[in-house]
């Protein structure tokens, strides 16, 4: 179904040069807190630098937090920042790591090689990047009590698990198995509700496994999509009780509430452009989304589209007044988004034309 809507004037709030920053608004490099609060986590070589939005827009570009990197080579795990700010837990190679701002290792949790090739040998160096790009994910909870992990495991009846660790000393605290370990990456989504905890696990060309689960007592209580749908979880938002996700190759993005039932839906954009897989909220009855970033097939380029959050209706496509840059856009939930444009090295802010804040 072709649609022609008409253009939604984008309105510039602030540029920062931020060199080497796409990771911010093409990664999961975001995380956002139940009560508002957002954090941008930038790798800069061996040290993770932790940027709050609001200040860096306002004049304040230093870093609020640098944490050195505990495996320099390594650089495709995923890292979660406390909701203090005090440490910063990285999902690495062979273990999990919380490490304060002085370099301080609080405590690690050890799991399996997510190299590909079970068994293989390992020099003993921590230091040591085996090959391969498979990687787990990790996410400290909005209350900062608990760490959720995605990990690998040997030498048992499943390669891969979802555990909860006590945040103060990386305790297990709970473990569920999660099968036959095919995962190429993962990433964690903490629900705003400040209970739920949303895990989506990549498997390249095999397709997205889908979970959510809270921490009851002693044992994870879970749940997934993976029956029924083949979905990547983009966002969620203290306005509506579930989440937002795309399709793996971008057919349809879909509302759904936290049982996963879908809510709304909305089809390839056009004549078969795909949705891409950056996008999320910009506040709570907008959704923002993209086409043409990941797909060379679009001559088009890339747009930017703004939708409806309760029915995804699409309102129009974002023009902006000067070139924010030929890539993604990241919304940050409170109204804005943001755009990075490789060539200048500059980060930018903005909100729909007419729009309060």
């Amino acid at each position: 179904m072709s649609i022609s809507p008409p253009p939604v004037p984008a309105r510039p709030l602030g540029s920062v040069p931020l060199p080497d920053a796409l990771s911010l608004v093409a990664d999961r490099a975001f995380e956002s807190r139940a009560g508002g609060a957002r954090r941008a986590l930038l790798f800069r070589g061996a040290d993770l630098e932790a940027y709050h939005p609001d200040e860096l827009f306002a004049g304040g570009r230093g870093p609020r937090a640098v944490f050195p990197v505990p495996w320099p080579g390594w650089t495709r795990g995923r890292v979660s920042l406390s909701p203090d700010g005090s440490f910063a837990v990285f999902a690495g190679q062979r273990a999990v790591r919380a490490v304060g701002a002085d370099g301080t290792t609080l405590w690690e949790y050890r799991h399996a090689c997510w190299g590909p090739r079970a068994g293989h040998p390992h020099t003993g160096d921590e230091q040591e990047v085996c090959a391969g790009f498979e990687h787990g994910s990790c996410r400290v909870s909005d209350d900062g009590r608990s760490v959720w992990v995605h990990v690998a495991v040997a030498g048992g009846e499943y390669d891969e698990a979802w555990a909860v660790l006590d945040a103060r000393d990386g305790r297990e605290l709970a473990l569920l198995p999660l099968g036959d370990g095919a995962a190429a990456g993962s990433h964690h989504l903490s629900h705003p509700d400040g209970v739920h905890m949303g895990l989506c696990v990549g498997m390249g060309q095999d397709g997205i496994l889908l979970y959510w689960g809270r921490l009851d007592g002693g044992k994870v209580t879970a749940w997934d999509l993976n029956d029924t749908a083949d979905r990547i979880l983009l966002d969620a938002h203290p306005a509506h009780g579930g989440f937002l996700t795309v399709e793996h190759h971008g057919a349809d993005l879909r509302l759904h509430a936290l049982d996963g039932t879908v809510l709304a839906e909305r089809e390839e954009r056009g004549e078969e452009v795909p949705w891409d897989c950056a996008g999320g909220f910009v506040d709570a009855g907008t959704v923002l989304a993209c086409t043409g970033y990941e797909c060379d097939e679009d001559d088009e380029g890339v747009r930017h589209w703004l939708l409806d959050a309760p029915t995804l209706e699409v309102r129009g496509r974002v023009a902006y007044p000067s070139d924010p840059g030929d890539g993604p856009a990241r919304p940050l939930g409170d109204g804005t988004w943001l755009t990075y444009d490789e060539e200048s090295g500059t980060l930018h802010r903005w909100s729909a034309a007419g729009a309060d804040g």
